[in-house]
């Protein structure tokens, strides 16, 4: 090696001529070195230093004014490199690098300098650029070598100028410039590198002297046009801040290479740099004391870079995968920032202030981080000690638990208290930011720092982070969940906030973590001592959770879940059973107090086992999946509710909601766990997307679906919907067809919900509030998804044609993603993303098999050929014209789900707040409104119907039911009814469309399908035989057919319109179901045949027969009776022997004058009859007659005709057990049922002769429905709908209204008015009593107002208002309504009757509390009632051929318009209320009882 080393490297014979064999002497002498040869290392390296020196001095002359031997160097100058490159590469150790390094910087400043020399002997002018040739190729070497080294953090003096030299020399030659277009691509590559690992631009002494006098800038020839250039140059790429415009144009060239060489530099580094604190360079700079003297306001320029840095830095990091190690990153950054904040300078604290915003900002879940939480409030900690320091003492660097960085203290206490007085405030205004955000997610991490400070001890000394830390908790504690619903509204404000805020609960956690933690630790140690390990513990605990779910004991679960939670967190590492108990429990046990500590306890584990977070989402979400499979909460099985016109013994009228509050509290717990996910984490939200695919069908208005439709399930319902909405719009799940596949779930879902008719919610007011409140954000959140379609839906199907049209779409024996469901790849990809160890112990994935139903590729309709049809040339034009297609149709779906979800939030914010009162009102519904009073024309209703066809008939079929004041909708609905009536003939509600007055004349082929359509109500079908429609075979087999499927005690409500029916029975159909019915049941023929008896004549003395049915009743009756045989007969002849024998008293009671004479003979009529065994009264057939009150006989007050009262004993039974009885007992036996004195009472009755009830009996079927729709929606209402039976013509039975006495009663007695009577017999208004009957009162005033004003009920003196015991006031005697009114029909009364007294009682005045309590049950009372218009108004024009006096010819024309059919729920609530604002304290209300008292003497 020596001979050749002595042979080539005198210099003055390389090269000397040149060779080809000088290349490989050179690569041979770069292999020298890497062999280790450290006697030759600087002789090799000076020789191939001047080789490169010289030879780019020979390239820059301008021609052959060198000698020839350097001109000899050029063609070796590449091998240098390549040589240099190798040895780079090769060399091993840390001093050989360093020093190669060294060598390699100071080659790059020589060529530097070499070129620059060159321009300034040039005869023309040169940019330094035109003459870097041969100083570029330097970079990659040094890139090779920068490679193998670590970061530089602390160079020496030497290697901190070459290196500041580089940089200068990188931006003056533009390297450091990307797409510049001057040099390869390969140079910016290799400055990134070395970006990566250069130490920082700073000055050791005096930056500006280092600046004036360096080498690399002495550049005389500087222009001022180049001067101007490179300060606009750093205007630009600094964006131009506004403080340091003044600044720039003052500065040198040197300052102006050097600001730019820092900006190159260090966004380079955070750029390219691995190292998770390359950002934290920057603060060094800011920090440098010879910056922040400058004079020449250098500071501001690297502030200004600083924040250039910082935007490379959030850019960097956004397009990090959401993972965590990018979450552990990202809290190390917000760290640092918290120590910077209170740094002490000034301007550094602001600097770290705004960038500690701006990256709460990019990513808000640092706001709610525990490590983030917790290293703030130690930070405030030792802060607030130092208060207590010697400030004149030197305190040094002070380290922060859990935190590699130090903080330098403040050396005056002025200047402490003022960091901790801003820090403390910082803190709070991130803790009240963070509650805003993520509620419970800070409430947990906060419980735990709370926590383990008074585990620790450190909780009995005072401690700044732990107060702050419970101050914040207090203040921002938000709202409770009761609170929560009027968020915003003044109602809140007139409430304490010890009312309103969820403190408590906060407490009551943290109380419970600390008590079960040392539960925990004792138990352990009991085990430990035993010689058992936490296994055992653990299977003791489950053990007991199982038994308290068995037991349905929630205080025993809600111990047993904590334990296993401690047990959780006390153990290193997680154990699968603990995790699948404490996820799997309110499952087993589906009830609202087992999930609010299940949710408690996952709070719990989150905020102090972070490491365990996605173990323990995958667990529960498999829970969440047994939820569905269990069809539990949310997802039970839609009941069909029993309809309030069809009630029967059997069934209970009352709310049946499913129960949802467990999926509630669990809806919004996975609420905020997505908001958090969004930011953080795509294993969670690929996690969450799975469970929201599953929780959601892709068929719309099938019989079952995976979600409950009823009303009481909007809430979570829709907060899952919002939830997979937000995830769509967020930019962390990916675009595809699983994305889109979601939306169309959501879509999907969203009109599954309005498949059903409108329902009447059955929520408290609190819980309506937050449905509505679910309801606002999800429109708002469809609103702005137009903007998101495009972009997703656009991709995804440039995908598809993509993938379709590159020719590896080919047929394969394994199934695609479409033939086995999106659902299954979705979950299997999301559980692959986890370690086996983080999986759910059921993986998501099960159940998910092909042919399950769940959704394949949604296409358009216009796509649904396939894509493997189309050819693979399809053009860019016809991809976008496809996901123009898409798009439409998407945005066709949004607008219709907008405008359905719109008239919900009106409906319901109608039902919340009836009276439009202000404090009431829900934020965003005045938006709501304005949006839906906009205009639509007739196509775009039109056009909407269609959709909702294609989509699902049934959400078509109720879109008129919703959006009422469309013709074109009717119309267009009724047109594909007509088209497709098999698709919906499953839907009672949908044969008003295809059976109509005009169809049915028309004779129209369409309408044979009624004969398989579903039962509609029976009073439905009796409207087939009446004026509303003309005879027609198919509708009466129909009617008939459905009249048949009502068990007995259904129909016997409307028999009076089923006799009328006969009117209008051409065919037979009606007459053969009566002697059918008659067949079936022998109470329902009683009762038909008294009110056929009743309806043969058109008088009430039997003398003028009806023409249209007399002949028609009496074959019936004949037929009837004639059927009779055996017991029936024989239950027929006492029943009606016994009843005509009670009536006959009248009769034999008229010859006697009124008074005592009167009553003594209508007592000795009464005591002749004898209760026959099983008998009862025609008006009560619920009730066995035991026995008869002899002395209850009393004449009533009537000259011509001679009612009277009497008094029975009964038993109440039902219908059928009734029947039987009367059945059982044959001739000459009695009745030897034992009495039961439990069900035995007194019930009294009036027998009229020659008086038509026919009127009455309709009022009081009126009366009956809205009780029983009232019941039906949970309306806290009072109706006594008393019995009344026309047994005959002119003779009838009435029932009395117990314990209760009329008004005018009350007036003749007291002699006071009726709040004075409440008074005197009650107490004043304080006692429970006068509340208790004004309850009573308000319930029962609605009801029957609301009754008074539909039917216009007359003739409201107060003889024909009762009051009962209790309270409640009952309306009676209905001979004026409708058409007929006192005083030759002038209609002088108000719709409602409020009188003063009334209006006492109720408050005094309209702004009274009860008062507005009974405007409010009004309202709801018309809201409920006005779906069921129609068979109201079937009811009355069955009845309309009776020729009873109320009806005029204009009955039904003026009826129908008082339930505004055509009006929204606001404006039927708007008219109600100006209904009630116009009636009360009517004059002619008081005029007409003043008439009354003058004419008839009754008290007014």
């Amino acid at each position: 090696m020596q001979s050749v080393v002595a042979r080539y490297l005198p210099q003055q014979r390389f090269c000397q001529p040149p060779s080809q064999l000088d290349t490989l002497i050179v690569d041979q002498l770069g292999c020298m070195i890497i062999a280790g040869s450290r006697t030759t290392y600087q002789e090799v390296m000076q020789m191939f230093i001047t080789i490169s020196v010289e030879a780019g001095s020979t390239a820059y002359s301008p021609g052959g004014d060198r000698d020839e031997k350097h001109h000899g160097y050029r063609h070796v100058s590449g091998a240098v490199v390549n040589a240099l490159a190798n040895i780079a590469a090769s060399l091993q150790g840390d001093e050989g690098l360093m020093e190669l390094l060294t060598k390699l910087l100071e080659l790059f400043v020589l060529v530097g300098l070499e070129g620059k020399r060159a321009s300034e002997k040039a005869p023309t002018p040169l940019k330094a650029s035109s003459s870097a040739g041969n100083l570029g190729v330097l970079i990659p070497v040094i890139a090779v070598l920068v490679r193998r080294l670590p970061p530089i953090t602390n160079p020496t003096p030497r290697l901190q100028k070459l290196f500041r030299d580089f940089w200068l020399y990188c931006v003056v030659m533009g390297f450091a410039m990307e797409d510049s277009g001057l040099w390869p691509k390969e140079l910016f590559d290799g400055v990134c590198e070395i970006a990566t690992k250069s130490p920082l631009l700073i000055s050791k002494e005096h930056l500006r002297s280092e600046l004036l006098y360096n080498s690399a800038l002495r550049n005389d020839s500087i222009t001022p046009a180049d001067l101007h250039e490179w300060r606009s140059r750093i205007l630009n790429h600094l964006d131009h801040p506004a403080e340091i415009v003044p600044v720039v144009k003052y500065l040198n060239f040197a300052q102006c290479v050097y600001v730019l060489s820092v900006y190159k530099l260090e966004t380079l580094r955070v750029k390219h740099s691995n190292d998770a604190t390359s950002f934290h360079c920057i603060f060094q700079y800011l920090e440098d004391s010879a910056i922040q003297k400058d004079k020449a306001g250098m500071w501001q320029c690297i502030n200004a870079v600083a924040n250039k840095s910082f935007l490379a830095f959030l850019d960097k990091m956004v397009n990090k995968p959401a993972v965590a190690e990018r979450d552990r990153e990202l809290e190390t950054h917000a760290q640092f920032l918290l120590i910077k904040f209170n740094h002490t300078l000034r301007r550094i604290r602001r600097v770290a202030d705004t960038f500690l915003a701006g990256l709460v900002d990019k990513f808000p879940h640092l706001l709610w981080s525990g490590r983030v939480l917790n290293t703030m409030l130690d930070i405030l900690q030792i802060l607030s000690s130092a208060l207590q320091s010697n400030p004149n003492q030197v305190s040094g660097a002070i380290s922060i638990p859990n935190v590699s960085y130090t903080l330098t203290l403040m050396d005056t206490l002025g200047a402490r208290e003022n960091i901790v007085r801003d820090f403390a405030a910082r803190c709070q205004g991130i803790i009240q930011e963070a509650a805003r955000w993520a509620p419970t997610a800070t409430h947990a991490h906060l419980q735990e720092y709370l926590n383990r400070l008074d585990n620790d001890g450190t909780g009995l000394s005072q401690h700044s982070g732990l107060a702050l830390a419970t101050e914040s908790v207090l203040q921002f504690a938000g709202f409770n969940r009761n609170a929560a619903p009027y968020e915003k509204s003044v109602t809140l404000e007139r409430r304490p906030s010890c009312v309103t805020k969820d403190s408590s609960r906060f407490v009551a956690a943290l109380s419970l973590r600390s008590r079960y933690c040392g539960e925990l630790a004792g138990m352990r140690q009991a085990y430990a001592a035993c010689g058992k390990q936490d296994s055992d513990l653990a299977a003791l605990l489950c053990s007991e959770l199982d038994q308290a779910c068995q037991d349905q004991d929630g205080e025993k679960f809600k111990s047993s879940i904590f334990r296993i939670c401690a047990l959780l967190i006390a153990c290193t590492d997680h154990d699968r059973q603990l995790l699948h108990a404490l996820c799997w429990a309110p499952v087993k046990l589906f009830a609202e107090t087992a999930m609010e500590s299940t949710i408690a306890c996952w709070e719990w584990l989150l905020a102090a086992r972070p490491q365990f977070e996605l173990q323990l989402l995958g667990e529960m979400a498999s829970a969440w999946q047994m939820t569905i499979e269990l069809r539990l909460g949310m997802f039970s099985v839609d009941k069909e509710e029993p309809s309030p016109l069809a009630a029967h013994e059997g069934v209970s009228l009352k709310p049946d909601p499913p129960y949802v509050a467990p999926h509630i509290l669990w809806t919004k717990f996975l609420e905020e766990r997505i908001n958090i996910a969004k930011y953080c984490s795509t294993d969670q939200v690929q996690l969450f997307a799975t469970m929201l695919q599953r929780s959601m069908a892709m068929s719309v208005g099938v019989g079952h679906n995976l979600k409950c439709r009823h009303i009481a399930a909007l809430e979570p319902r829709f907060r899952l919907l919002s939830c997979g909405l937000s995830l769509l719009q967020s930019d962390i799940l990916p675009n595809g067809i699983s994305k889109n596949a979601l939306r169309e779930r959501i879509y999907s879902a969203t009109n599954d919900y309005f498949c059903l008719p409108p329902m009447c919610p059955t929520q408290t007011p609190g819980a309506l509030r937050a449905a509505i409140l679910c309801l606002v954000q999800f429109w708002q959140t469809m609103r702005s998804d137009k903007k998101y379609l495009r972009a997703n839906v656009v991709t995804m199907v440039t995908n598809m044609n993509i993938a379709g049209t590159s020719g590896t779409m080919k047929q394969s024996p394994e199934p695609s993603i479409a033939e086995e469901g999106f659902v299954a790849v979705v979950a299997q990809s999301a559980l692959q993303a986890l370690a086996p160890d983080l999986r759910a112990s059921q993986d998501l994935s099960v159940s998910l098999k092909p042919g399950s139903g769940w959704m394949n590729i949604p296409l358009a309709p216009s796509e649904r050929s396939g894509y493997s049809k189309r050819s693979s040339g399809r053009s860019k034009r016809a991809i976008q014209q496809d996901g123009d297609v898409f798009v439409k149709e998407y945005i066709k779906k949004r607008n219709l789900i907008l405008a359905l979800v719109a008239v919900e939030v009106q409906r319901l914010c109608t039902w919340h707040n009836p009276q439009s009162l202000p404090e009431l009102n829900v934020p965003e519904q005045e938006k709501i409104y304005a949006w839906l009073s906009m205009p639509v024309n007739e196509r775009v209703w039109r056009d909407n119907a269609r959709l909702a066809w294609d989509i699902s008939p049934s959400l078509a079929i109720h879109l008129p039911m919703r959006f009422r004041n469309s013709d074109a909708l009717v119309k267009e609905v009724t047109r594909l009814v007509r088209l497709n009536p098999v698709e919906v003939s499953h839907i009672a509600a949908a044969i008003r469309y295809l059976v109509t007055a005009h169809s049915v004349e028309a004779d129209a082929p369409e309408l044979t399908h009624v004969l398989t359509w579903a039962p509609v109500p029976p009073v439905a079908a009796l409207s087939y035989f009446s004026r509303q429609f003309p005879p027609h075979p198919l509708t009466a087999q129909y009617g008939v057919r459905v009249l048949r499927t009502y068990p007995p005690d259904a129909i016997l409500f409307y028999i009076p319109q089923l006799i009328q029916a006969v009117r209008y029975d051409t065919m037979g159909y009606v007459t053969e179901f009566i002697e059918w019915a008659a067949k079936k049941s022998q109470l329902l023929a009683h009762q038909m045949i008294w009110n056929m008896k009743t309806n043969m004549y058109q008088d009430e003395d039997a003398e003028q027969k009806d023409p249209d049915i007399y002949d028609a009743l009496d074959r019936i009756i004949s037929n009837i009776t004639n059927n009779l045989s055996g017991p029936a007969k024989a239950f027929y002849e006492r029943e009606f022997d016994f009843f005509g024998k009670i009536t006959n008293i009248s009769g034999e009671i008229r010859p006697y004058p009124k008074g005592p004479e009167r009553k003594a003979a209508c007592r000795a009529a009464l005591s002749l009859i004898k209760v026959q065994p099983g008998c009862y009264l025609p008006s009560n057939p619920e009730a066995i007659v035991v026995a008869i009150d002899y002395e209850s006989g009393i004449p009533m007050q009537s000259a011509a005709k001679a009612p009277f009262l009497a008094r029975f004993w009964v038993q109440k039974c039902s219908l059928h057990e009734l029947e039987q009885r009367g059945m059982a007992i044959t001739d000459g036996r009695v009745d030897d049922t034992i009495v039961d004195t439990e069900l035995l009472r007194t019930q009294a009755c009036i027998f009229k002769v020659g008086d038509d009830v026919r009127q009455d009996m309709l009022a009081l079927q009126v009366i009956g429905l809205l009780k029983n729709i009232f019941q039906q929606v949970g309306l806290d209402l009072y109706l006594f709908p008393y019995r009344v039976v026309a047994t005959a013509p002119g003779c009838g039975v009435i029932e009395c209204v117990p314990n209760s006495k009329s008004r005018d009663q009350l007036g003749r007695q007291t002699d006071i008015g009726l709040y004075e009577y409440f008074l005197k017999t009650y107490g004043d208004e304080t006692t429970q009593a006068y509340q208790k009957v004004r309850y009573n009162f308000i319930r029962s005033m609605a009801a029957y107002s609301v009754f008074v004003f539909l039917l216009q009920v007359k003739d409201r003196h107060n003889g024909n208002i009762m009051v009962d015991t209790a309270g409640h006031i009952i309306h009676i005697d209905f001979g004026f309504m409708f058409e007929s009114s006192p005083g030759g029909n002038l209609g002088f009364e108000p719709d409602i009757k409020l009188t003063d007294e009334m209006v006492m009682i109720m408050g005094g005045k309209m702004e009274a509390p009860p008062f507005r309590w009974f405007m409010e049950l009004c309202v709801r009372a018309y809201l409920a009632t006005r779906p069921y218009q129609e068979a109201i108004v079937s009811l009355v024009s069955l009845m309309m051929d009776t020729g009873l006096p109320c009806f005029r010819g204009q009955t039904i024309k003026q009826l129908r318009p008082r339930f505004n059919p055509r009006s929204s729920e606001r404006e039927a609530a708007d008219y109600m209320m100006d209904i009630i604002r116009k009636s009360f304290l009517n004059y002619r209300t008081r005029a007409y009882d003043l008439i009354q008292y003058y004419q008839n003497q009754i008290p007014c």
